[in-house]
């Protein structure tokens, strides 16, 4: 890679031209004591993925990179970095994109560009033989100067909306990001996360469709949860916590 990020002296920064997956290569070294702030890096990968196994395409020109972390923290609480994470990279993502380019969030953990999807989030947990949390390997995948054109939801790339983006400005940008937001959950809370997370929410109050394996459900938008969970309400008023699933409503993938 012809540069190379500048990032704040807590992380240290591994270089790879091609891995399978950045995430399973931060898994390796986490279990191999890798210290807490390691950065896996890559132009391309091969075996890229996604939530629940699913394919990640990984050409050269986007960003890959994996964050091993060790907050001290519950296991229970571990899945509040996916909107850690999510926050920071709408900071990052505004602050190298045109003024007039929306950028929001989707449940659980899609950034979108002017409603399209523009980056993903993967993360992966691992607890000590006492039930502790050991490690979380934060994998990130943006797409920065291209994007599929044949996924479920419509994608896009940061380059497309006109902005001059290089990838380890980004990552730059990105890693300061984190770094800001990890450091204000750990202080504070999932509070200030829940509520930056609510006001970049994309269709919240709006009707929602979430698919459950072969299950779907249908209501409005109301509200994240304190844990994370997207709170569904059905026409009657009821409330339905969703810890997993998929929102499919046509109106969140266009």
């Amino acid at each position: 890679m012809s540069e190379t990020p500048r990032l704040p002296p807590f992380y240290h920064l591994i270089v790879h031209d091609s891995v399978g997956s950045t995430n399973d290569v931060a898994r390796e070294l986490a279990g191999q004591g890798a210290a807490d702030g390691t950065v896996v890096w890559a132009e391309r990968q091969t075996a890229g993925r996604g939530r629940l196994g699913r394919r990640f395409a990984s050409p050269p020109g986007n960003l890959y990179v994996s964050f091993v972390l060790r907050p001290a923290i519950g296991p229970a609480v571990a899945p509040q970095l996916s909107f850690v994470a999510a926050v920071a990279l709408v900071e990052a993502a505004r602050a190298v994109l045109p003024g007039r380019v929306a950028v929001s969030v989707k449940w659980p953990n899609d950034v979108l560009v002017d409603g399209r999807k523009v980056a993903g989030i993967l993360l992966e947990a691992a607890t000590t033989t006492a039930g502790a949390l050991d490690f979380v390997v934060l994998g990130i995948g943006v797409n920065v100067t291209s994007h599929p054109a044949d996924t479920a939801y419509g994608a896009t790339d940061l380059t497309a909306t006109g902005a001059a983006v290089t990838v380890p400005a980004l990552l730059a940008r990105l890693a300061d990001a984190l770094l800001s937001w990890r450091g204000r959950w750990l202080a504070d809370g999932f509070a200030p996360v829940r509520a930056a997370w609510l006001a970049h929410a994309r269709g919240l109050g709006a009707p929602i469709d979430v698919r459950l394996g072969d299950t779907l459900i249908s209501g409005r938008f109301a509200d994240l949860d304190a844990d994370g969970a997207l709170i569904v309400e059905s026409a009657g008023g009821a409330r339905q916590r969703v810890t997993a699933g998929d929102v499919v409503d046509a109106a969140l993938q266009a």
